[in-house]
């Protein structure tokens, strides 16, 4: 009788794996169509990152407090509620007829994955009871979130080179049905009723610090960091931030454990993933700007350009255990820091116009094996360092701090580099005398300019194209200098505080 139930087990992994999958895909797929999708739609250069950090802002700010609801109320129930929204979320993004309308929608499939990704790994966590079972089970869990967000790049080159922008967000809809047709039939339904209740309200503050700090940042890349509006806007995310703080410190059932912060081990490590994750996330989203909109390159060349960042990674991920064995945890992760930042100043001294994509390779290989050296050291060291009794809260702890980190090296990175083509082309004497019309859209974004040119003589078309291009290669410089410095700090912070070796906490 055992043999059908395991069988059953391993339909419920499968199942749970490919909303895992999926959410990790929509992580990364979408990069690949950000020039299509500026012209198709006239999206701005600030438009253009709502769409990308709309998503990944939502699972950052919402993951844990729908993790407790799922805990206490039902997971099935909790998961395919989030199938649910990520299907009308997605299905809405691909009939979208403005830029605006895309990142109402793109928020809306955020919510659906915010909801369903901790509902996933507790799903697991109640199905698989026997030890060995459980822990293949989550390494499966994790690699195909790995190789989700690895092949989300090539999966969008592929629906690009066939179809319309739009098939990037359709392709997600037979797989809900899949997920909520199979979670029907295989998955149980499991709750704790003696877990803590969901915070609610301070799951409202946290939430609108990081919306409203991500906002005033996107913001600063169009109008100037010095700018009213966004000042302002600080002002009004520190004043949200500090009730958060408050509110916090006097209640005993904590949305994000402040105590965990006090072990060296969690706090080294988390500060190493959340600025790796910052520097990587921030710069994907112009990287397939660049191969696109500055080399010529199409949407499945781009995918397959960006292909081996993934696979270097995860042969470099697996070989880090015996890194961290020889090295210890703070050597190799302090190593890693270092070599990540190194591998983004390569690639930013030697892009241009027609750099061999060769020489992008191995700036690719530098930060490989950067990653690869941070994520499975770091995260041991999170694990290990907190009892095993609470070991579910430092995963959605590690989960949420990699997710804001994404969100701000989007917001960020990607605001650097639009204030720096935006001072690039409103510097520019030629630009200036253009038509209004045509000044403003090549303002709007890179992509706008090379469409805006058509309407210009050959001579002068090829003079405003190699203005803006190098307007953008100088907020591409300028933005991963930036992500290699924050990683350079974290690199002397991890190197002081990290301990060598991690011994597992004792439970409390």
């Amino acid at each position: 009788m055992s043999k059908p139930k395991y069988n059953k087990n391993k339909i419920a992994l499968t199942i749970l794996c490919i909303a895992i999958f999926m959410i990790a895909v929509s992580d990364t797929v979408l990069n690949l169509a950000l020039p299509i999708i500026s012209g198709n739609l006239g999206a701005t250069a600030t438009q253009l990152l709502w769409i990308v950090d709309g998503y990944v802002l939502m699972v950052a700010a919402l993951q844990i407090v729908f993790g407790l609801v799922g805990d206490r109320y039902g997971r099935k129930r909790m998961l395919q509620t989030g199938f649910f929204i990520f299907g009308i979320g997605s299905l809405a993004a691909a009939v979208s007829t403005s830029a605006n309308l895309l990142i109402i929608f793109r928020i809306v499939t955020g919510l659906g994955a915010a909801i369903m990704m901790p509902s996933t790994l507790s799903i697991i966590t109640d199905i698989f009871r026997e030890p060995n079972e459980r822990t293949t089970a989550i390494a499966a869990w994790a690699s195909m979130f790995s190789i989700g967000a690895g092949v989300g790049p090539l999966i969008g080159g592929v629906l690009l080179a066939q179809f319309e922008w739009s098939s990037i967000f359709y392709i997600n809809i037979p797989i809900v049905l899949v997920g909520l047709i199979g979670s029907h039939f295989f998955l149980p339904e499991s709750c704790d009723k003696n877990s803590p209740k969901p915070n609610i309200l301070n799951s409202i503050l946290f939430t609108a610090a990081l919306v409203t700090l991500v906002y005033a940042i996107i913001n600063a890349g169009e109008y100037g960091w010095l700018s009213t509006n966004v000042l302002s806007t600080f002002v009004i995310t520190a004043i949200i931030l500090s009730a958060y703080l408050w509110c916090e410190r006097r209640t005993s059932n904590q949305l994000l454990p402040t105590y965990f912060f006090k072990s060296k081990s969690f706090t080294g490590a988390i500060i190493a993933l959340t600025m790796s994750t910052f520097a990587l996330m921030g710069s994907l989203y112009f990287l397939s700007q660049y191969f696109q909109s500055i080399l010529g390159y199409s949407a499945l060349e781009t995918g397959l350009c960006l292909l081996p960042l993934s696979i270097f990674s995860l042969i470099f991920t697996m070989l880090s255990v015996r890194v961290e064995a020889k090295l210890g945890t703070k050597l190799t992760v302090t190593f890693g820091l270092v070599t990540l930042g190194c591998g983004l100043l390569f690639f930013a001294i030697t892009a241009g116009v027609s750099t061999s994509y060769l020489i992008t390779l191995v700036a690719f290989l530098l930060q490989a094996v950067g990653t690869g050296l941070i994520v499975s050291p770091a995260t041991s060291s999170i694990m290990n360092s907190i009892p095993a009794n609470r070991a579910g809260v430092g995963s959605a702890m590690n989960d949420t701090c990699r997710q804001i980190g994404a969100a701000l090296g989007v917001a960020i990175l990607g605001s650097i580099l639009n204030s720096t083509y935006l001072d690039r082309i409103n510097a520019s004497i030629i630009i200036s005398a253009l038509p209004t019309q045509i000044s403003e859209l090549i303002q709007k974004s890179l992509q706008s300019a090379l469409i805006a040119v058509a309407q210009l003589p050959k001579s002068t078309a090829q003079v405003i194209i190699g203005l803006s291009k190098q307007a953008f290669l100088d907020g591409i410089f300028t933005a991963v200098v930036v992500a290699s410095l924050f990683l350079f700090i974290a690199a002397i912070i991890t190197a002081f505080i990290l301990p060598n070796r991690v011994k597992r906490s004792s439970e409390q």
